[in-house]
């Protein structure tokens, strides 16, 4: 697609402003308007499937509740493929099959060392914001096996609304975080030497193939660094403060037994929480590489391997 026809181009004001007020019309208004109950999610009926697409299209996340309760796997996998989700992202700390189980971890273990595997609360971010360009986490399903005793509560918020925010705002702010080397997250070491290198790159980017909107961010302030100029310095305090303000594009809620999030990587975060020893807090997390998107009823029928699944 021509950076012309592209409502993020900066140049390409009217364009932007068709599309900005789509979005704002169309958008949901409250966490609840997110929610599609589904009877099996590893079976989506058409009907289920395209209200679940097309939420997807207007807000780039929807949460669907079920009353599947079981502790399998093949619900966030095939949820996924059912959505056009085929590229699966097997991160280290994933299991063999690539799916994070997300639950408080053993404390002898590696995953134990990372938040997402603790019960304390997760600043904003989007998955993946550590990895290179070429291997940038576009989509992801989270599906709860089991809520905590308390708290755990996620908030959502659409990228492209923040983008929208922060481009009215101050458009030089937009400028200033597509910036290829706007955002730095500095490389991991371990007793074997670097176990991840340093990686660069922009908080905003386009994909020209698709014309979608990724979005690549942390507010954690250790391990991450900023560009030094003043428009970034800008624009990173600009969605410090929009992050940390009550607004109605930012949905709250707790996943419960059955439920899930697709996503096209929206920006989220989770509270701290308190487990039942006996019965802990799991979610089964699925990343991928591609984006949400209609699928033929050919690829429906056909196996992981013939989808093209695959993970690093």
């Amino acid at each position: 697609m021509s950076t012309m026809q592209s409502q993020f181009d900066l140049a390409n004001a009217a364009q932007y402003e068709r599309w900005r007020d789509h979005k704002r019309a169309t958008h949901p208004v409250s966490a609840r308007d997110l929610i599609v109950d589904v009877a099996d999610p590893r079976d989506l009926t058409s009907f289920e499937r395209k209200q679940l697409l097309a939420l997807c299209e207007r807000a780039n996340m929807a949460i669907y509740r079920s009353a599947v309760q079981a502790q399998d796997k093949e619900i966030p996998r095939r949820i996924a493929a059912q959505l056009g989700l085929h590229r699966l992202d097997g991160n280290w700390l994933a299991d063999e099959d690539g799916i994070s189980p997300i639950t408080v971890a053993d404390t002898s273990g590696q995953r134990s060392a990372f938040i997402p595997y603790t019960n304390r609360a997760i600043k904003w971010h989007t998955d993946g914001y550590y990895h290179p360009q070429a291997r940038c986490i576009r989509a992801m399903v989270l599906h709860c096996v089991r809520c905590a005793k308390s708290g755990g509560a996620s908030a959502l918020m659409d990228h492209e609304m923040a983008y929208i925010a922060m481009r009215e705002a101050n458009p030089d702010w937009v400028r200033a975080m597509m910036q290829p080397d706007a955002m730095t997250i500095p490389q991991r070491q371990d007793d074997d030497g670097i176990a991840r290198a340093e990686q660069a790159g922009p908080v905003f980017s386009v994909d020209p193939a698709s014309n979608s909107l990724h979005m690549r961010y942390t507010a954690r302030t250790r391990s991450v660094v900023w560009k030094d100029d003043e428009p970034t310095r800008g624009a990173v305090a600009f969605l410090e403060q929009m992050l940390a303000t009550e607004r109605a594009d930012v949905f709250r809620l707790t996943l419960q037994p059955g439920m899930g999030l697709v996503c096209n990587n929206v920006l989220h975060d989770r509270s701290g929480f308190i487990d039942d020893p006996s019965l802990p807090r799991l979610l089964y997390r699925a990343r991928y590489t591609d984006r949400i998107s209609e699928v033929s009823d050919k690829e429906l029928t056909c196996s992981p391997r013939e989808m093209g699944f695959y993970s690093y």
